[in-house]
């Protein structure tokens, strides 16, 4: 595979203080990159799930990106403001001069989402993930596209999942991630005579504080998965792959799952492990139509 003549230098990770985001981060910067990382923990922690504190603030991801051989730069920012988030790029813009990489992965995700129960049962508050999420990766993307458009090349990127596809924690949450997918496919038909690409990625479960939180409340639900999650840092490193790749744009709209792009790009977890692909067990994306109603 040849190899690219511009590749990234510039990414901004949304909801970065922990987690995906945090992973998907310090890969990048691993990669040498310059990581502008968002969120609202800048020097404290505001993460919970119920009664258990989260560690991450993005001053400590930051620290971590130049750490590991990168430049890692903090930009609080409440994606729930269209202001703040407006700033961000104005920010990036005179300071770094362009942007290659989004990655959208900033979520409002409530306590409850993987309590038992009717969607009715469970808080209102779930649903805030269509602003934060949703909505918010919306936005991201139109501060975005204009910095890539004019140096005509750039990645967007959305964290999705198979709850695309499946029952996945309730319809908020399906919801959500079935947005970024078609976020994915409609933006690169917008892009596309940019030379810049769109995707939706389908993470497998990954080992993040969340997860290592839910999975010793609920073992019985998450153990076998959690034996074979992803690391964000091996979605950092499949993200920057598919920045790399000179075909990029062949596959731009597209919903792709990641533990499959791992294998076209010869990325393993540590030791060699490949994380599996769930598309026989959760499903596949959806191939979206070839029309165009302009």
């Amino acid at each position: 595979m040849a190899g690219n003549p511009h590749p990234p230098k510039v990414a901004l990770v949304t909801g970065a203080s922990r987690g995906a985001g945090k992973g998907i981060a310090l890969a990048l910067g691993a990669a040498g990159m310059t990581v502008y990382v968002t969120g609202r923990s800048l020097e404290h922690s505001l993460g919970r799930l119920k009664d258990v504190a989260l560690p991450g603030t993005l001053h400590e991801t930051a620290a971590e990106v130049s750490r590991s051989g990168g430049r890692g730069i903090a930009l609080a920012c409440d994606h729930g403001d269209d202001a703040q988030v407006r700033a961000v790029f104005d920010h990036i813009e005179r300071e770094a001069g362009g942007l290659d990489i989004l990655v959208n992965n900033a979520a409002s995700i409530h306590d409850s989402l993987i309590d038992p129960g009717g969607f009715w049962e469970k808080p209102l508050a779930l649903a805030d993930i269509l602003d934060v999420g949703l909505r918010s990766a919306y936005v991201a993307s139109y501060y975005a596209a204009p910095l890539m458009v004019r140096a005509g090349r750039g990645l967007i990127a959305f964290t999705s999942s198979f709850g695309a596809s499946c029952y996945m924690h309730g319809p908020a949450y399906g919801a959500q991630k079935v947005g970024l997918d078609k976020f994915a496919a409609d933006m690169a038909v917008d892009l596309a005579a940019h030379d810049v690409a769109a995707v939706s990625l389908w993470l497998g479960p990954q080992l993040t504080e969340r997860t290592e939180v839910a999975g010793r409340a609920r073992p019985e639900q998450y153990e076998a998965f959690l034996k074979q999650a992803e690391t964000p840092q091996f979605n950092g490193r499949v993200i920057h792959a598919l920045a790399c790749d000179p075909q990029l744009m062949e596959l731009s709209g597209q919903t792709l799952i990641s533990a499959e792009l791992a294998v076209r790009y010869g990325i393993t977890e540590a030791g060699g492990r490949a994380p599996p692909s769930y598309r026989e067990m959760l499903g596949s994306p959806r191939i979206p139509h070839p029309a165009k109603v302009m």
